[in-house]
Protein backbone atom coordinates (compact mmCIF):
# COMPACT_ATOMS: atom_id res chain seq x y z
CA UNK A 1 0.00 0.00 0.00
CA UNK A 2 1.42 3.28 -0.70
CA UNK A 3 0.81 6.45 1.13
CA UNK A 4 -0.98 8.16 -1.27
CA UNK A 5 -4.21 7.62 -1.86
CA UNK A 6 -4.48 9.11 -5.39
CA UNK A 7 -6.20 12.25 -5.15
CA UNK A 8 -4.33 14.90 -5.99
CA UNK A 9 -0.78 13.56 -4.21
CA UNK A 10 -2.97 13.88 -0.74
CA UNK A 11 -1.90 11.57 2.01
CA UNK A 12 -3.98 9.10 2.90
CA UNK A 13 -5.12 9.06 6.77
CA UNK A 14 -7.13 5.80 6.91
CA UNK A 15 -4.94 2.86 8.03
CA UNK A 16 -5.85 -0.62 7.35
CA UNK A 17 -8.21 -2.24 4.96
CA UNK A 18 -9.85 -0.36 1.72
CA UNK A 19 -13.78 -0.51 0.15
CA UNK A 20 -13.87 -2.23 -2.78
CA UNK A 21 -15.10 0.06 -5.26
CA UNK A 22 -18.63 -0.56 -6.70
CA UNK A 23 -18.96 -0.13 -10.26
CA UNK A 24 -20.98 3.15 -11.03
CA UNK A 25 -20.31 4.10 -7.05
CA UNK A 26 -16.88 3.76 -6.25
CA UNK A 27 -16.40 3.72 -3.09
CA UNK A 28 -19.22 6.17 -2.12
CA UNK A 29 -21.16 3.78 -1.06
CA UNK A 30 -19.32 3.73 2.56
CA UNK A 31 -20.41 7.08 3.57
CA UNK A 32 -23.33 8.15 0.92
CA UNK A 33 -21.09 11.34 -0.11
CA UNK A 34 -20.30 12.36 -3.32
CA UNK A 35 -23.66 12.35 -4.98
CA UNK A 36 -24.22 9.19 -4.05
CA UNK A 37 -28.23 9.51 -4.45
CA UNK A 38 -28.09 11.34 -7.11
CA UNK A 39 -26.27 8.32 -8.80
CA UNK A 40 -28.87 6.07 -7.47
CA UNK A 41 -31.63 7.50 -9.11
CA UNK A 42 -29.80 8.17 -11.93
CA UNK A 43 -28.72 4.36 -12.57
CA UNK A 44 -32.16 3.30 -11.59
CA UNK A 45 -34.04 5.52 -14.47
CA UNK A 46 -30.99 4.70 -16.73
CA UNK A 47 -31.54 0.28 -16.14
CA UNK A 48 -35.28 0.77 -16.54
CA UNK A 49 -34.75 2.70 -20.05
CA UNK A 50 -32.73 0.22 -21.02
CA UNK A 51 -35.00 -2.65 -20.23
CA UNK A 52 -37.85 -1.13 -21.97
CA UNK A 53 -35.37 -0.53 -25.22
CA UNK A 54 -34.08 -4.09 -24.89
CA UNK A 55 -38.03 -5.11 -24.63
CA UNK A 56 -38.55 -2.92 -27.87
CA UNK A 57 -35.84 -4.59 -29.67
CA UNK A 58 -37.12 -8.36 -28.88
CA UNK A 59 -40.52 -7.27 -30.10
CA UNK A 60 -38.85 -6.51 -33.48
CA UNK A 61 -37.35 -9.86 -33.45
CA UNK A 62 -40.24 -11.38 -32.24
CA UNK A 63 -42.24 -10.01 -35.18
CA UNK A 64 -39.31 -10.47 -37.83
CA UNK A 65 -40.54 -14.48 -36.89
CA UNK A 66 -44.45 -13.69 -37.24
CA UNK A 67 -43.45 -12.14 -40.88
CA UNK A 68 -40.88 -15.19 -41.85
CA UNK A 69 -43.88 -17.61 -41.12
CA UNK A 70 -41.97 -20.23 -39.29
CA UNK A 71 -44.83 -21.51 -36.83
CA UNK A 72 -46.15 -20.56 -33.84
CA UNK A 73 -44.47 -23.17 -32.26
CA UNK A 74 -41.29 -21.96 -32.51
CA UNK A 75 -42.82 -18.20 -31.92
CA UNK A 76 -44.02 -19.70 -28.61
CA UNK A 77 -40.77 -21.45 -27.70
CA UNK A 78 -39.06 -18.21 -28.53
CA UNK A 79 -41.46 -16.44 -25.78
CA UNK A 80 -41.18 -18.69 -23.26
CA UNK A 81 -37.59 -19.17 -23.67
CA UNK A 82 -36.82 -15.13 -23.24
CA UNK A 83 -39.35 -15.68 -20.25
CA UNK A 84 -37.49 -18.52 -18.48
CA UNK A 85 -34.17 -16.93 -18.74
CA UNK A 86 -35.04 -13.79 -18.08
CA UNK A 87 -36.64 -14.89 -14.65
CA UNK A 88 -33.48 -17.03 -14.04
CA UNK A 89 -30.67 -14.08 -15.33
CA UNK A 90 -33.48 -12.04 -12.06
CA UNK A 91 -33.13 -14.53 -9.25
CA UNK A 92 -29.25 -14.68 -9.79
CA UNK A 93 -28.53 -11.18 -10.42
CA UNK A 94 -30.63 -10.40 -7.28
CA UNK A 95 -29.32 -13.39 -5.06
CA UNK A 96 -25.55 -11.86 -6.37
CA UNK A 97 -26.25 -8.52 -4.22
CA UNK A 98 -26.73 -10.51 -0.88
CA UNK A 99 -23.63 -13.19 -1.84
CA UNK A 100 -20.49 -13.80 -3.53
CA UNK A 101 -21.61 -16.31 -6.30
CA UNK A 102 -19.59 -19.09 -7.08
CA UNK A 103 -17.45 -18.21 -10.26
CA UNK A 104 -17.86 -21.74 -12.03
CA UNK A 105 -21.53 -21.81 -11.73
CA UNK A 106 -21.27 -18.12 -13.23
CA UNK A 107 -19.18 -19.36 -16.28
CA UNK A 108 -21.87 -22.24 -16.95
CA UNK A 109 -24.79 -19.72 -16.90
CA UNK A 110 -22.98 -16.98 -18.80
CA UNK A 111 -25.34 -18.10 -21.94
CA UNK A 112 -28.43 -17.91 -20.38
CA UNK A 113 -27.58 -14.79 -18.24
CA UNK A 114 -26.74 -13.17 -21.86
CA UNK A 115 -30.23 -14.46 -23.04
CA UNK A 116 -32.06 -13.26 -20.04
CA UNK A 117 -30.25 -9.86 -19.56
CA UNK A 118 -33.28 -8.00 -19.37
CA UNK A 119 -33.85 -9.93 -16.23
CA UNK A 120 -30.47 -8.52 -14.71
CA UNK A 121 -31.43 -5.12 -15.62
CA UNK A 122 -34.81 -4.94 -13.46
CA UNK A 123 -33.14 -6.77 -10.80
CA UNK A 124 -30.47 -4.04 -10.86
CA UNK A 125 -33.39 -1.37 -11.05
CA UNK A 126 -35.25 -2.71 -7.97
CA UNK A 127 -32.12 -3.35 -6.15
CA UNK A 128 -31.44 0.87 -6.62
CA UNK A 129 -34.82 1.39 -4.52
CA UNK A 130 -32.83 0.05 -1.44
CA UNK A 131 -29.23 0.52 -1.60
CA UNK A 132 -26.48 0.01 -4.12
CA UNK A 133 -26.61 -2.88 -5.91
CA UNK A 134 -23.96 -5.25 -3.84
CA UNK A 135 -23.46 -2.47 -1.61
CA UNK A 136 -24.53 -4.94 1.23
CA UNK A 137 -22.02 -7.25 0.37
CA UNK A 138 -19.30 -5.11 0.35
CA UNK A 139 -20.56 -3.34 3.20
CA UNK A 140 -20.37 -6.65 5.67
CA UNK A 141 -16.99 -7.47 3.99
CA UNK A 142 -15.26 -4.27 4.68
CA UNK A 143 -17.04 -3.94 8.17
CA UNK A 144 -15.69 -7.39 9.09
CA UNK A 145 -12.05 -6.37 7.14
CA UNK A 146 -12.21 -3.20 9.62
CA UNK A 147 -13.06 -4.91 12.66
CA UNK A 148 -10.26 -7.98 12.40
CA UNK A 149 -7.72 -5.11 11.67
CA UNK A 150 -9.15 -3.54 14.29
CA UNK A 151 -8.54 -6.36 16.83
CA UNK A 152 -5.36 -7.29 15.63
CA UNK A 153 -3.90 -3.72 16.01
CA UNK A 154 -5.27 -3.34 19.25
CA UNK A 155 -3.67 -6.81 20.21
CA UNK A 156 0.00 -5.83 20.21
CA UNK A 157 1.32 -3.95 22.94
CA UNK A 158 4.40 -2.48 22.28
CA UNK A 159 7.79 -3.48 20.95
CA UNK A 160 7.88 -6.98 21.69
CA UNK A 161 12.20 -6.65 21.32
CA UNK A 162 12.02 -4.73 24.33
CA UNK A 163 9.60 -7.11 26.55
CA UNK A 164 11.45 -8.74 29.86
CA UNK A 165 11.99 -12.36 29.45
CA UNK A 166 12.17 -14.15 32.77
CA UNK A 167 15.06 -16.64 33.52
Amino acid sequence: MSAENGKNGTPDTQAGPRPEPLRFYGTTWVHHDDGYTARRAGLAFGSLAVAAAACFVLRFAYQGLQIADIGSFVSLLMIVMFAVCSALAFRHTWAAFTRRPDPDRQASLRGLLAIGFVGSLLAYFLRTFTEAPGEKLHREEYEKAREEYERRITRRTGNPSKKHRRK
